[in-house]
Order: C-alpha cells, then structure tokens, then sequence
C-alpha cells in the first residue's frame, strides 16, 4: 500500500503552529470575555426554555385576583429551571472550560426532583397568601395582619430558593434540606437579605416591563444568586457533610 501525503505547502506560504490566534474564543481578554458572554448567554436560553410554561402562563394570565393559585402552579417549573442554571453556574466557577448546554442539561437531571419538593411548598404558601390578600376587603384583613403575610410570604420565597440551592448541590434528605434552608434564615440574615433584593429587583423587572424580559437577564440574576449564597453553601459543606471532621446532621430547635 502506497503513503498518500499531503502535498507540500508552496515555498513562502506560512504553516498553522497549532496556537490560539489573538481574540479566539477563550484566548486573550478579548478571548476570555467573549467566551463568558457565549456561556451565559446558553445558559440564559436554556433557563428560558426550561421555564417556558411558567413564562407563557404568566403572561397569558390577567393580574386578577382568582389567577392567583393558577399564578403559584404555573411557577412550578421554575424552581428546577434554576437549579439547573444555578449548577452550571457553580460548574463555570470551579472550571471555564465547561460545555453551558452540557452542564444544565446534567444539572437539570441531577436536581430536578430535588428542588422540585422544596420549591412546591414555598409556592403553596405564595398561593395561600396572595388569595387571602388579593380578597384582603372582602375577608376584613386589616393593614397590619396583611403586613404580617407579606413577611410570611417573603420568608417562604427566601426559604424556597435557599432549600433549592442547597439541594442542588448536596443529596440531603428533603426534610433536613427544609430544615437547613430555615436554619440559614437566621444564622446568615445578610445572605438571606441578599436574597430578598434580588427577589425584589426580579419583581422590579417583571412589573415594569415584562416577564419576557425577566428571561433576558435570568443568567446573571443565578450567578448574583449563587454569588450570594456561597457563604451559606459553603457553610453547609463545612458543617453537614462527611468530608468535614466538623460533619454533624442538622439540630433540632430547642423547645422553649
């Protein structure tokens, strides 16, 4: 058998070294930035597309009292859209070089049903809550009582996004995942704090313009979130997990 070769280059024409040419995707500033722009711009699309029931129903749906619990149904598949989008994040933390669609996809099969469990009852308080404020008149709820469910239901969105985070990342049984998320509400006030003003800018976004262009910015509003919370996650892995000497399951409340 014959060799074939490739035929050689013509004399004053310049061979590939194989390196990176300047502004290539990850090489250089240029590089490096426009491969971070690439990475959140899937991510965000892939967040987009896992949570497109909750955005089509919501904006389907008029801003009327009884849509209420139809709004905290159509939420249910955001909480495993962002816990997808929250571990692709932490993956391009710890390692620039991983594939975005790869990384939600498995992030998503991973922590789906996770996050699933503790983000469904966050939204059922949400709904009990905004039914008994959207009919506060009729049902003779006073300005402070209603206070108070504002706070209530704030507590639960904190508490549902701190539970979905940490089941995103650690295999804790559901209820010790309940537990730890409402231990973090006041062990770390300034982290769940941090959760409440992007709650807040979330809803700014939402109110003002629209739900469609919540979704634009939804991958750097999970990189705030996760850097928000990396305290807490970190606080989790030192504590409750085996690869720490000061591992320890979750206490339970002293009675008063």
């Amino acid at each position: 058998m014959s060799d074939v070769s490739r035929p050689t280059p013509p004399s004053g024409t310049a061979r590939s070294t194989g390196s990176p040419l300047p502004g290539a995707l990850g090489q250089g500033t240029l590089g490096r930035a426009t491969a971070l722009v690439y990475w959140y711009v899937v991510v965000t699309a892939l967040l987009a597309l896992a949570a497109l029931p909750t955005l089509v129903l919501l904006l389907l749906l008029d801003r009327a009292a009884s849509n209420v619990p139809l709004a905290a149904l159509a939420g249910l598949p955001l909480g495993p859209a962002l816990s997808a989008a929250l571990y692709a994040v932490r993956a391009r933390e710890s390692d620039d070089e991983v594939a975005p669609a790869r990384t939600f996809v498995r992030g998503y099969r991973r922590g789906a049903l996770d996050a699933l469990r503790v983000w469904a009852p966050a939204l059922g308080v949400l709904a009990v809550v905004g039914v008994v404020l959207a009919n506060a008149s009729a049902a003779g709820v006073g300005p402070t009582y209603a206070a108070v469910l504002v706070v209530i239901a704030a507590l639960a969105l904190v508490w549902g996004l701190h539970a979905v985070a940490i089941a995103t990342f650690y295999s804790f049984r559901t209820r010790d995942v309940a537990r730890l998320a409402a231990h973090y509400l006041g062990r770390m006030p300034l982290v769940s704090l941090g959760v409440v003003s992007l709650l807040v800018a979330a809803a700014g976004v939402a109110w003002f313009a629209t739900d469609g262009v919540l979704a634009l910015v939804g991958g750097v509003w999970v990189w705030c979130w996760y850097r928000n919370d990396r305290r807490m996650l970190d606080d989790v892995r030192a504590r409750f997990t085996t690869d720490s000497p000061q591992a320890r399951p979750p206490e339970e409340p002293s009675p008063s």
